[in-house]
């Protein structure tokens, strides 16, 4: 029975583990199946050829520890406290028939692997190349934000312009607080004049004073009381004015971001007064111009196949290569690693560093400073059938063992989890 409380506790962790232990007739508390549990014998699994490596959070953004993998039998060898290189390479160097390194591009996993197994052959993961090589193409499209819009507006209908708040024939604009309390009093006033109400009688209906109720009635229109200091005075917001409606013609019609914006740009302002101002841009006619692509939505494109990507979005593509030779270089590029790494052409990597170079594409050019500092690594992921792959789903596997034991559980408890119950 012992054993089978421990392989219960090995599978549910304590409090699960103690729930379905009564239910086979052993009532045992959480603490007894863990205890079972930690007394099992420490597993021996046979020294690896192909090893992955990979870290693992014991407590995100402050612990991490280290956890390796026998790539060809697909099972974990061992789990290690920390991960630093130091203790990585202590581990490789005890076990002298490690052929095979599989990593991601952590720094200090690659200098651990030189130290502890300098004669293995150490293999960079590819869905990490990749992953790195969308980021720096994201970097480029971002610093041609600008073609993205050109191509955006060509390719949309004219419309008419955006219409400015301040051009609707008042000093104060729609949207002013004292503008508008004043014209909301002076329609009031008239539509009670207009229903045969004295002024009198307005006076004592409104709570307001018999001079005011006078000077709203004698006026034709409420821009006849908009007087003195606050007519045509300058504000916080006048020379951030030109970047709101280039913003709102580009489709972003969010008063909050739109403040968020400009007060990087130097805005000191209040939320308010933006919501305040943008408010006529929403009540006119026209329209706000649709959004143009994002340069993620543009990475993404870019990043899939030709054939999985829907002719909709490849049009746009299209459109949006046509005005950017700096972009129909990146789409190049990337199309061409993409075959390196799905074909395993790692010997064509020299060229297309040497291709890469060649071209204004800063953003790429610091993803390749990175390939050429771990050359080898990246040769031979771009070479060899070895990948990570399994152990980044060990890795998540490690994420709901850990997550079962409500942090009860120490290094120890947790390192038996993941060896004995695989």
């Amino acid at each position: 029975m012992r054993s089978v409380l421990a392989e219960v506790g090995l599978a549910l962790a304590g409090r699960a583990g103690a729930r379905l232990s009564d239910v086979i007739g052993a009532r045992v508390s959480r603490n007894t199946v863990l205890r079972l549990v930690d007394a099992l014998p420490e597993p021996q699994p046979q020294d690896p050829r192909v090893v992955g490596v990979d870290e693992y959070a014991m407590r995100k953004g402050r612990v991490y520890g280290t956890v390796l993998v026998d790539v060809e039998t697909r099972r974990p060898v061992d789990l290690l406290p920390d991960r630093e290189a130091g203790t990585v390479a202590a581990w490789l160097a005890e076990h002298p028939g490690i052929e095979v390194v599989c990593r991601d591009r952590a720094p200090f996993f690659a200098e651990g692997a030189s130290i502890g197994a300098p004669t293995a052959v150490q293999v960079a993961d590819r869905f990490h190349l990749w992953r790195n090589l969308g980021e720096a193409a994201e970097r480029c499209v971002s610093r041609h934000r600008p073609c993205l819009r050109v191509t955006f507006t060509d390719s949309v209908p004219e419309k008419a312009p955006t219409p400015a708040p301040a051009e609707c024939g008042s000093p104060w604009p729609t949207g002013h607080r004292f503008a508008d309390r004043t014209r909301t009093k002076h329609a009031t006033v008239h539509a009670l004049l207009a229903a045969g109400h004295s002024r009198r009688s307005i006076q004592r209906q409104l709570g307001m004073t018999y001079h005011t109720v006078q000077r709203l009635a004698d006026a034709a229109t409420p821009e006849e009381l908009f007087q003195g200091q606050w007519q045509n005075r300058r504000t916080k917001l006048d020379d951030f004015k030109p970047y709101l409606h280039e913003r709102w013609a580009e489709g972003c019609t969010n008063a909050w971001t739109l403040w968020e914006e400009i007060k990087t740009h130097g805005y000191t302002g209040g939320y308010g007064a933006i919501r305040a101002y943008l408010q006529p841009f929403r009540t006119s006619p026209t329209a706000p111009a649709a959004r143009p692509p994002s340069p993620r939505t543009v990475t993404g494109w870019i990043l899939t196949h030709p054939d999985i990507l829907p002719e909709g979005e490849q049009l746009k593509l299209k459109a949006v290569l046509a005005g950017c030779p700096e972009l129909r270089a990146l789409t190049g590029h990337v199309s061409t690693f993409g075959k390196m790494l799905t074909q395993l052409q790692g010997d064509q990597l020299p060229q297309w560093i040497k291709a890469v170079r060649a071209d204004d594409l800063p953003s790429l050019h610091t993803f390749v400073n990175g390939l050429e500092r771990d050359l080898a690594a990246v040769t031979a992921g771009l070479t060899l059938p070895w990948s990570s792959g399994v152990v980044e789903g060990h890795v998540n596997r490690i994420k709901m063992i850990k997550r079962q034991m409500y942090g009860r559980a120490g290094f120890g408890l947790l390192r038996k989890r993941v060896l004995l119950a695989s």
